[in-house]
């Protein structure tokens, strides 16, 4: 990682600078970007607008990075791209993220995408995705996390995060009260939730949540299947986004009714197992609440979790707000991911509760058979959502090691 804009830029240009022929939307935050993103994208797709979305990082395999009208583009394509970019990245240093996001704008052009909903990596004013000029920004929250490189407070996050704000342009955020002055500081024509944007919400437990929106200039109505408070706030977030870019409220409801996320919240059989597994990729302290929450919401007693956790990560933090709904931690490793802690290394963060120790995603889930649970989690990591998600569905995935 080498934080700055200059190579992707380079890397652009000498491809043409295809982020010239598609509008762009950039989606920051600290959690739940990715599922607004996801929600705002199928929301364009069915107001009629061809709408490329780009995430990070990908579950299982790696073009699901790039989709067009809700579609993961062909492996083959995704290779083609990186076949032009390649001796241009070479050349120019290029890091990973900055390679992926050149790749997705070079994707894009030539699907012919009217507009691109692009979630940030990390960060913001630094980001890659900030290369690109977006008609339109949202932020949806600011908490800790990555702190060695965006700063041990609140405020430097937002900060640095702000940076995806344009002058006059507008933008939708769910940042705390508190942080709104820092970036009303940049200019943009700001939407906050609580000011601007009023949200109020009924759980509808397993099938979601119905949201009722006041906007300055309207009011919505819609019911997304995302679960949780949280989930319904990152809907309000897209749906928001989406009228500010003149979408009308039909083709609103009907994209956030057929949006999804996997792996964040998504409940599935667990293979032959005699359980439903919940998969959720909460790795910092703030998911992890977030993630307690819903369970809390939806009435759920504590369970047998599945947890694994990359070592760079607060898992202290993350496990202090899991540990009360914990009745039995089986603890594991992404088997793919050389940044992942092992078993052993989280065990002492359970101390008191009933622990087994694996080596494998596989063998997690052999484990959590013999507890004959009706109900499990599966949390701690990205990575290890994407190693359990295709046993459970018994598909095939990707064995590739991968640092992000």
């Amino acid at each position: 990682m080498h934080p700055g804009l200059g190579r992707v830029q380079e890397l652009l240009a000498r491809v043409g600078d295809p982020q010239r022929a598609f509008q762009t939307v950039l989606v920051g935050g600290t959690n739940g970007k990715g599922s607004t993103a996801a929600v705002l994208a199928a929301i364009l797709k069915v107001d009629g607008r061809r709408t490329g979305l780009f995430t990070s990082p990908h579950l299982t395999h790696f073009a699901e990075r790039f989709q067009v009208d809700g579609q993961e583009l062909p492996a083959e394509t995704v290779g083609a791209g990186l076949d032009r970019l390649r001796p241009h990245a070479e050349d120019t240093g290029a890091t990973f993220f900055e390679i992926v996001t050149a790749l997705g704008a070079l994707l894009f052009a030539e699907a012919g995408v009217e507009v691109a909903v692009m979630e940030v990596g990390l960060g913001g004013r630094l980001d890659s995705t900030n290369a690109l000029d977006p008609v339109l920004s949202v932020i949806t929250n600011v908490a800790l996390d990555h702190t060695e490189i965006l700063g041990n407070t609140l405020a430097a996050i937002a900060a640095e995060k702000a940076g995806i704000l344009r002058p006059g342009r507008p933008a939708i955020t769910g940042v705390a009260a508190d942080l709104l002055p820092l970036l009303r500081a940049t200019g943009a024509d700001l939407w906050a939730l609580g000011q601007e944007v009023r949200v109020q919400t009924r759980s509808l437990g397993w099938q979601g949540v119905e949201v009722g929106l006041k906007l300055p200039d309207s009011a919505l109505e819609f019911r997304t299947p995302l679960l949780g408070a949280h989930g319904a706030r990152n809907a309000a977030l897209a749906a928001a986004a989406a009228w500010r870019l003149g979408v009308g409220e039909t083709a609103i409801r009907a994209g956030v009714a057929a949006a999804s996320w996997p792996g964040r919240l998504e409940v599935l059989p667990s293979g032959g197992l005699g359980a439903r597994i919940l998969l959720d990729g909460a790795h910092n302290p703030d998911g992890a609440r977030a993630l307690v929450a819903t369970l809390l919401e939806l009435g759920v007693p504590p369970l047998p979790v599945i947890f694994g956790a990359a070592g760079d990560k607060d898992v202290g933090g993350v496990v202090e707000a899991l540990r009360p709904h914990v009745s039995h931690a089986v603890l594991t490793r992404a088997t793919l991911s050389p940044r992942a802690a092992t078993a052993a290394d989280l065990a002492p963060l359970f101390a008191g509760l009933p622990v087994t120790l694996t080596d494998s995603p596989r063998e997690a889930l052999t484990v959590l058979a013999a507890l004959k649970a009706p109900l499990a989690l599966a949390c701690g990591s990205l990575y290890l959502i994407g190693e359990l998600r295709p046993l459970l569905l018994g598909t095939a995935g990707e064995d590739r090691e991968r640092w992000q």
